[in-house]
C-alpha cells in the first residue's frame, strides 16, 4: 500500500489505464468537469469566490501517508489522477501548467478540449528536474500581471512541501498581489456529485460493507466463540489486508483502484475514541460479558470514500440495552431527516429530539456532530452535520452520517467494563428518500447483540453457547448441551421470560395493527370466476348444412349441432357438463348430453346465466341410435373438445390475473451470462410429449429457463422474487434451486408462486435379484464411489452458479431488492405433515420450507403473528403446530403429526427468532377465532389479546383435566344401561360396580407397572385381538368439535377386542389426550377421575 500511495493515485473515472508510465485521460469528463468549475466560478464569484480573478492550485509531492488535501482533490476530479509537484493556475482566458516532462505529455492532449469547453487556452511550463521552477513562475506572474488588479484565490491552509512548493509560496506572498482563501468554497464545487461519482461512492460503500459483513463479523464471532486473545491491532491489519484485497470480501473489484480511508479502528475494554483519527491499539480484544465492541472502517474506490461503524454488544445490560436503542432511533432519524431543502442543522437537531425524549441523561453524552460530508475527501469541509450550519441539503450530497455516546458509566465491577461508548456510522446520498449505500451491514439489535449461557458448575469446563443472529434475523445456536438438571431449568426460565417480553410485544403490535384497520374482517374466499362470453356462431349463415340429421362436432368453432325436430341446433361445447353413452340388450345405444344450467349444484352463476336471467334453459337431451360406433365417435369427439376449450379458457383467466412484468434484459455484451446446464423445472411444462432438461440463465435484471422446444422458456424476474433457496443434496435425490416469487407467473399453463429448477443425482435403484451382494463388492464400491463423485460435482456447480448470481446481486443497482441465496438449516428440521403427506420441514435464515414434496411449502417469518402448538400434554407422541398469519383474512396453516421429540427443538428455535408460541392440548377452531377477532378487535385487544391462549394464566389445573376429558370423550357414548345390554363385548374402562377388576387394578398397582409398560401391554393385546385395525394416521384425523375448539374422537371400536382393565394408579390422574382406546363402545371415566 505504501508503494501505491507514494506515486500517481489512480484514475476517479475508471476510463484511465496505466501501461507502465503511460496514463490516458479521460477527455469527456475532463470537458464537463472544467465546465462545471468555470460555471460555478463565474456564477458565485462575488459571493462564494471572493471576487478572485485568478485561482492558483499547488499539489504537494507523493506521500506515504493518508492525507486529504484540496488541491490532490481537485486534481483528481478535474484530471482523473493526482499530479504531484504541480501547479495549476486558472485564469478568465488561460489555464497554466507548472510539472515535469512526463506530466507536461499527458496534460498535452487537454488544449482542444479546454479551448472547446470554456474557451481558454492551455500553456503548459516544464521545469526540469534539478530546477526549483522560478523562471517558469516568473513567466506565469507576468501572465497574471496582465490582468488589471487582479485577486489570486489559492489553499491557504495548505503547508507548502518541497522545493517546487516552497519556490512558489515564497513567490506568491512576496508578489504583492491580493490573496484570497478559497479552500471553503471548493467544497462547495465537490458537494453535489454526478452520476460517476456517485457511483464511486457506491462501489466504496458496497466495499466497505462487504468488509464488515464478510470478514470483520465472522473474525470477531470466531474469536468469541472459541475465546481466543487477538489484539486489536491484528483485527486492525487482517481488516485492512481484506479491503485492499476485495476478492477476501467476496467483492469483484480490482484491487488497484481501492485503497483504506484509514487504519480500520477496533476498540473494547473501556477505552474508546470516537474521532477518525483513532488508532487501534495492541490490547487484546475484550469481550467478558457485559462488554462493548466498535468497529470502524472505510474504503475508497477511484478515491472516492466511504465509512461505516457498527457497536457490537457481548451480554449487554439494561443500561446499554437502553442507551444502543436511544442511539439506533436517533441515528435513523437523523438518515431520514437528510432530504433535499433542508437544513444541515435540521439533521442534527433530529437526532437530539430523541436523545432529549427517550433519554434526556444521555444528551450531555452525544457527539457535538452527526457526521460530515464525504467524497474525494474524507470530510468535507463546510459540510459538518452540527446545530450550526445552516447550509442546504441538496440532491446529489453524500454524508457519513456518524452519531454516538461517549464515555458512558456502567455499574458493573470489572474495570474494563465500567465504562463504554457507543458509535454507529453509514454512508447516505441524499435524495427525496435517503439511500443508505452502506445498508449490507446492518445495524439492528438482534444482528449485532451477542449473548451466552454461562455454566453454573464451577467444577466443569465453563460452556457458552452463542445466540447470534444473522442478517435476516434467524439465529443460530451452537451445538453445545447443558450438562445439568439447574441449567435446563434456567435454560426453560429464560426461555419463558423472552417469550412474556415477546407476548407483550406482540399484543401491542398486533393492537395497533387492528387500529389502523390493517386486517379487515372477511373470509379468505376467491370469488367464483366469471367466464368470457362463449358464442359458437354469430349468425344463422355460420351454421354447417345439416347431414343425414346426424350429431354433428363443429372443432372449428368449437360446436355441436344436435338434431331437434328436423333441426341442427348448435351448442357451445362449454355449455355441456357431462356426456355418457349406454348400450341395452338389443344392441341399442343410447347418448345422454347434460348442459350447465342456473340453479343446480356446482354450477357457478357467471356473466352469460345473469344476462340471460328470463332465458328457458335445456337441461338435458338422449339420442338413440343403431350405429354403436358413431355414439362412442361423439362421445369422444364432445369430451376432446370440450377438454380443450376448458383447458383454454382456464389458462385465460388466470392470465387475466397476471401482473405485469418487466421484460427481461439479456446480458449481450454486458457480461457473459451465468449459467447451469441439464436442469429440470418444477412445475412442469405441459403437453403430452417426452420431458426435456433445459439450461438456467442469469442475465441482466433476471432468470431465463429454456429447453430446445421454442414454446418450453420461463422468465424470472430479480424484482419479482421474494426468497431464492439454494438446498444441496443430502438425504434426498435431487440437488435445486428454488424462487419463491412476490406476484404468480406462468410456467406452460400453470399459474405459480414457487419455480424450482433441480438436478436428480442419483438415481432411484431396485435390485431385481433376491441376493444379498457382499459389502466388498468390487462393482458395488465403485457404484458408491460414481455416485460420491457425481453428488459432489453436482453441488459444486450448483454452489459455484449460487455464488457467482450472489456477486451480481450484490452489485449496488440490486441493493434495494435484498436478495441473497438462502441455504435451509438442516440440524433445525423437524418431520411433519404440512399437506397430505409427512415431509422433512427445514428453517432457513428468514422462512420455514419443504421443497422436496408437491406442493411446496414457503412460509415468511416475518409474516407470521403467532404459533400454537397444539396437542401438546403428557404421554404424547406427536403435536400440530399451527401458524396464525398477520393477515387475518389469510387461513392459518396447520403441520400435523410432528413427533414430540422435536418438541423442544422447534420451541427454542421459535424463541430464537423471535416468534411468539403458545401450547395447547386440543386443536383450535381458528377460522371462529379469527372471525371474531375481525368483527370486533376492540374487545379482543380488551381482553388481553392473544394472552386467551396462555394456559398457564387461562385455567386452573382441575379445569385443564376436566376440558382435556371432554377432548377425547366420543360423541357417540352411549348409556350404561345400554352399553351393557346392547354390546356383546366388554368395557374398555369397568364401572364402580366391578368389584373383581378393582382388586385386579389394586394388585396391579402393587406391582408397580408403569404406564410404559402398560401401554405395550395393551397394544400387545390389542394385535392379538386385531383391534388396531385402524392406521394412525385415521385415528390421527378424527376431530369432535368444540364451542372455540376440536376434541380428537376415540375411533370405531371393534366388538372382538379383549378387556384390558386399567390399573386403579391410572385412574387416580387425568388420562393424556393422546390415548387412543381400542375395544368396546361402552367407554366410561376412571371412578377417581
Amino acid at each position: 500500500m505504501a508503494e501505491r500511495r507514494s506515486g500517481s493515485v489512480q484514475a476517479s473515472n475508471g476510463k484511465a489505464t496505466s501501461a507502465g508510465t503511460a496514463y490516458n485521460i479521460d477527455l469527456n469528463s475532463f470537458s464537463t468537469r472544467l465546465k462545471k468549475f468555470y460555471s460555478h466560478w463565474n456564477e458565485h464569484k462575488s459571493d462564494l469566490w471572493g471576487s478572485v480573478d485568478v485561482i492558483a492550485i499547488a499539489t504537494p509531492p507523493p506521500s506515504e501517508d493518508l492525507r486529504y488535501l484540496k488541491s490532490s482533490a481537485l486534481s483528481t476530479w478535474l484530471l482523473g489522477y493526482e499530479f504531484p509537484e504541480t501547479i495549476m493556475i486558472f485564469m478568465e482566458k488561460q489555464l497554466h501548467f507548472l510539472c515535469s516532462q512526463k506530466k507536461a505529455s499527458l496534460v498535452e492532449v487537454l488544449k482542444t478540449s479546454a479551448k472547446e469547453a470554456v474557451g481558454v487556452d492551455v500553456v503548459i511550463h516544464v521545469k526540469v528536474k534539478t530546477d526549483d521552477g522560478s523562471t517558469q513562475m516568473d513567466a506565469i506572474f507576468r501572465a497574471i500581471r496582465a490582468q488589471s488588479t487582479p485577486t489570486i484565490g489559492h489553499l491557504a491552509k495548505e503547508v507548502p512541501e518541497g522545493k517546487l512548493l516552497d519556490t512558489w509560496s515564497g513567490k506568491l506572498k512576496n508578489s504583492g498581489i491580493e490573496l484570497s482563501d478559497i479552500t471553503y468554497w471548493l467544497s462547495d464545487l465537490f458537494s453535489i456529485k454526478d452520476s460517476v461519482e456517485l457511483t464511486n461512492v457506491k462501489k466504496a460503500a458496497f466495499l466497505t460493507a462487504s468488509v464488515m459483513k464478510n470478514v470483520v463479523v465472522p473474525n470477531l464471532e470466531n474469536v468469541i466463540d472459541e475465546e481466543k486473545k487477538v489484539t486489536h491491532s491484528s483485527f486492525m491489519d487482517d481488516t485492512e489486508k481484506a479491503i485492499v484485497d476485495p476478492t477476501k470480501a467476496k467483492v469483484r473489484l480490482r484491487p488497484e483502484n481501492v485503497d483504506i480511508c484509514y487504519p480500520p479502528i477496533f476498540q473494547s475494554g473501556g477505552k474508546f475514541d470516537l474521532r477518525p483519527s483513532a488508532a487501534s491499539n495492541d490490547d487484546y480484544l475484550h469481550y467478558d460479558p457485559p462488554s462493548v465492541i466498535i468497529c470502524a472502517i472505510g474504503s475508497r474506490y477511484n478515491s472516492y470514500c466511504s465509512n461505516l461503524a457498527r457497536t457490537f454488544l457481548i451480554d449487554a445490560n439494561a443500561q446499554q440495552s437502553k442507551a444502543y436503542g436511544v442511539l439506533l432511533k436517533a441515528h435513523e432519524v437523523a438518515i431520514s431527516a437528510l432530504r433535499p431543502g433542508n437544513k444541515i442543522s435540521d439533521v442534527y437537531q433530529a437526532a437530539l429530539s430523541v436523545v432529549e425524549k427517550d433519554a434526556p441523561d444521555l444528551v450531555t453524552k452525544l457527539t457535538k456532530s452527526a457526521g460530515t460530508g464525504i467524497g474525494l475527501e474524507f470530510r468535507e469541509s463546510g459540510l459538518s452535520i452540527n446545530a450550526k450550519n445552516d447550509r442546504i441539503l441538496k440532491q446529489g450530497m453524500v454524508f457519513n452520517v456518524s452519531l454516538g455516546f461517549q464515555n458512558l458509566q456502567s455499574p458493573e465491577d470489572k474495570p474494563k467494563n465500567q465504562e463504554f461508548s457507543l458509535l454507529l456510522a453509514d454512508t447516505i446520498v441524499v435524495g427525496e428518500k435517503p439511500e443508505v449505500v452502506t445498508s449490507l451491514s446492518s445495524k439492528a439489535v438482534k444482528d449485532i447483540a451477542y449473548s451466552f449461557n454461562e455454566d453454573g458448575d464451577d467444577n466443569e469446563e465453563e460452556e457458552r453457547p452463542k445466540v447470534k443472529a444473522d442478517a435476516h434475523g434467524l439465529e443460530t445456536l451452537s451445538k453445545t448441551t447443558l450438562r445439568s438438571d439447574n441449567q435446563e431449568i434456567s435454560k426453560e426460565e429464560l426461555r419463558r421470560q423472552h417469550q412474556a417480553e415477546l407476548a407483550r410485544q406482540k399484543n401491542e403490535e398486533t393492537a395497533r395493527r387492528l387500529a389502523g384497520g390493517g386486517s379487515g374482517s372477511g373470509d379468505n374466499r376467491t370469488a367464483s370466476r366469471t367466464s368470457t362470453d362463449l358464442i359458437a356462431y354469430k349468425n344463422v349463415n355460420e351454421v354447417p348444412p345439416p347431414r343425414d340429421c346426424m350429431i354433428q362436432i363443429d372443432q372449428k368453432n368449437e360446436a355441436i349441432l344436435l338434431p331437434i325436430y328436423g333441426s341442427m341446433v348448435p351448442f357451445h361445447v362449454a355449455t355441456v357438463r357431462t356426456v355418457t353413452s349406454q348400450q341395452d340388450t338389443n344392441r341399442t345405444c343410447y347418448i345422454r348430453i347434460i348442459f350447465n344450467v342456473p340453479g343446480t349444484a356446482f354450477n357457478p352463476h357467471d356473466a352469460n346465466t345473469l344476462k340471460f336471467q328470463g332465458s328457458i334453459y335445456l337441461k338435458e337431451v338422449s339420442f338413440r341410435s343403431k350405429d354403436p360406433r358413431h355414439i362412442s365417435e361423439v362421445v369422444q369427439g364432445i369430451k376432446s373438445l370440450r377438454r380443450q376449450v376448458v383447458a383454454r379458457e382456464s389458462e385465460r383467466a388466470e392470465r387475466a390475473t397476471l401482473v405485469t412484468q418487466e421484460k427481461l434484459q439479456l446480458a449481450g455484451n454486458k457480461f457473459k451470462p451465468i449459467k447451469l446446464f441439464d436442469l429440470w423445472i418444477r412445475p412442469v411444462f405441459g403437453g403430452r410429449g417426452r420431458k426435456m432438461p433445459g439450461s438456467l440463465e442469469a442475465h441482466v435484471n433476471g432468470f431465463r429457463y429454456s429447453t430446445s422446444r421454442p414454446d418450453e422458456r420461463v422468465d424470472v424476474m430479480y424484482g419479482n422474487i421474494k426468497h431464492a433457496f439454494f438446498q444441496p443434496v443430502e438425504n434426498e435425490m435431487i440437488t435445486l434451486v428454488h424462487f419463491h416469487l412476490h406476484n404468480h407467473i406462468m410456467v406452460g399453463t400453470k399459474k405459480t408462486k414457487d419455480v424450482q429448477f433441480y438436478v436428480e443425482v442419483m438415481d432411484v435403484v431396485q435390485t431385481l435379484g433376491g441376493g444379498k451382494r457382499s459389502a466388498y463388492d468390487p462393482d458395488e464400491i465403485e457404484e458408491e464411489q460414481r455416485e460420491r463423485d457425481r453428488k459432489n460435482k453436482v453441488n459444486m456447480d450448483f454452489q459455484s452458479f449460487v455464488n457467482r448470481v450472489n456477486d451480481l446481486w450484490g452489485q449496488p443497482q440490486f441493493s434495494g431488492l435484498d436478495l441473497e441465496f438462502d441455504q435451509p438449516l438442516r440440524e433445525l428440521g423437524f418431520h411433519g405433515v404440512p399437506y397430505k403427506s409427512s415431509a422433512f420441514i427445514v428453517p432457513t435464515s428468514s422462512c420455514l420450507v419443504e421443497l422436496i414434496e408437491n406442493p411446496f411449502l414457503v412460509i415468511t417469518l416475518a409474516e407470521i403473528e403467532i404459533v400454537n402448538l397444539e396437542r401438546v400434554g403428557l404421554g404424547q407422541k406427536n403435536f400440530d403446530l399451527t401458524i396464525v398469519f398477520k393477515d387475518f383474512k389469510r387461513d392459518v396453516l396447520r403441520i400435523d403429526s410432528i413427533p414430540s421429540t422435536s418438541l423442544d427443538g422447534i420451541k427454542e428455535w421459535l424463541n430464537t427468532t423471535d416468534i411468539k408460541y403458545y401450547e395447547s392440548r386440543l386443536n383450535l377452531n381458528w377460522r371462529q377465532i379469527l372471525k371474531t377477532i375481525t368483527d370486533d378487535p376492540q374487545s379482543f385487544i380488551d381482553d388481553g389479546g392473544w394472552e386467551f391462549l396462555n394456559m398457564e394464566v387461562s385455567d386452573s389445573d382441575s379445569e385443564q383435566s376436566e376440558e382435556s376429558d371432554q377432548g377425547y370423550e366420543p360423541s357417540d357414548v352411549q348409556s350404561e344401561s345400554e352399553s351393557l345390554s346392547g354390546s356383546d363385548s366388554e368395557s374398555l374402562v369397568e364401572s364402580e360396580d366391578d368389584e373383581e377388576d378393582d382388586e385386579e387394578e389394586d394388585s396391579e398397582e402393587e406391582e408397580g407397572k408403569t404406564w410404559e409398560e402398560l401401554e405395550r401391554e395393551a397394544s400387545n393385546a390389542d394385535r392379538e385381538k386385531g383391534g388396531e385395525s385402524d392406521s394412525e394416521e385415521e385415528r390421527n384425523r378424527r376431530k369432535t368439535k368444540t364451542a372455540f375448539g376440536k376434541g380428537r374422537a376415540p375411533p370405531p371400536v371393534s366388538s372382538s377386542s379383549a378387556k384390558r382393565p386399567l390399573p386403579s394408579s391410572s385412574a387416580k390422574r387425568p388420562l393424556p389426550s393422546s390415548r387412543r382406546f381400542s375395544g368396546s363402545s361402552s367407554i366410561k371415566r376412571p371412578k377417581n377421575r
